[in-house]
């Protein structure tokens, strides 16, 4: 329990610039957004990559909201390696801004560089993903989705799908990048709920690192070793829009031959579902920037904010899409 609490206290932009030399933004729209010495506050933020439609929906958040707030801020990309974001990191301490904010890309291996910007005095802000450090004096809150919960939703309407049937349902199973808080949590959340029905089996379970096109090409393998495939679970959208592409290829309706259930709620799955070939998906909100000025200004001041601080989402399926539509942000 206590291992689940450290993991769920993490809750996933598009491009900044290399590593090598991080873009600063500077923002003159008069806002008050002042850092400690009076100045305007610098928040610095490692994103991890533009993997995804949500990626790049959240660096688009993150962007505007600094220059509504008066910001200064310094971007990096990490292209989704960690030791890029480790770089990054060290050069926003060495540039001394005000505040870091970062998105890990793995949960492990922070401890070094999150300990050097505790001795440099300045506070850390995760987004979007975990750490699992034991250690979280190493950082000051955490901003965003419950990926536990989300993986649980997934698995519950899966259950309600298929109530009343004894009939085996055969699931094969896109995970996020490995060792990523999304991909660990929502593996773990869906495979909570569906364990405790035995007709529900994971006949096959691969990394497709988030994007469509290895969505694609996982799903491809997945439909040559596995002829009776009924339900297709992906950690997010770009992932099932990929095998979505593969299942048609094969010959099969998906939605209907193979039911689709995905996580994160960009626009393009929303047309999949009003065009019934994704069944449901579980929302992940990837517009954090409001909030994450807010905490940034209160951590640079010495405030005190909540450990975790979440945003809203919900479930929406077939009949609620078309509706739904229209007022999907990203």
């Amino acid at each position: 329990m206590a291992h689940r609490a450290l993991r769920t206290l993490a809750a996933t932009a598009l491009v900044g610039g290399l590593l090598t030399a991080c873009t600063t933004e500077p923002v003159n729209n008069g806002s008050t957004g002042k850092g400690p010495s009076g100045g305007k506050l610098v928040l610095g933020f490692a994103q991890v990559g533009a993997e995804s439609g949500w990626r790049t929906a959240n660096t688009k958040s993150i962007r505007e909201a600094a220059e509504k707030a008066g910001f200064t801020l310094k971007f990096s990309d990490a292209q989704q390696k960690q030791e890029n974001q480790i770089k990054a990191i060290r050069t926003f301490i060495q540039q001394k801004v005000d505040v870091i904010a970062f998105s890990p890309v793995v949960e492990s291996g922070w401890d070094t560089v999150l300990k050097e910007a505790r001795n440099a005095g300045i506070p850390v802000i995760l987004t979007d993903r975990a750490v699992d450090s034991q250690d979280t004096s190493l950082y000051r809150t955490f901003l965003g989705s419950d990926f536990v919960k989300e993986g649980e939703q997934a698995g519950k309407w899966l259950v309600k799908e298929y109530e009343g049937t004894s009939e085996p349902v055969n699931v094969v199973e896109l995970q996020g990048t490995t060792g990523s808080a999304p991909a660990n949590d929502r593996k773990a959340g869906f495979a909570a709920v569906v364990e405790g029905d035995p007709k529900f089996k994971v006949v096959a379970s691969q990394t497709g690192d988030f994007t469509r096109a290895k969505g694609k090409e996982v799903m491809q393998a997945f439909l040559k070793s596995h002829e009776d495939i009924d339900v297709l679970y992906a950690h997010n959208d770009d992932m099932a829009l990929g095998a979505i592409q593969a299942i048609e290829e094969a010959g099969k309706k998906p939605g209907t031959d193979i039911k689709v259930i995905s996580v994160d709620g960009i626009k393009d799955a929303f047309v999949a579902m009003r065009e019934k070939k994704i069944n449901v998906v579980v929302e992940c909100n990837p517009l954090l920037g409001d909030q994450l000025m807010e905490l940034a200004k209160k951590v640079a001041a010495g405030e005190s904010v909540p450990r975790r601080v979440e945003v809203e989402e919900g479930v929406f399926t077939q009949d609620q899409a078309a509706a739904a539509l229209p007022g999907r942000q990203y």
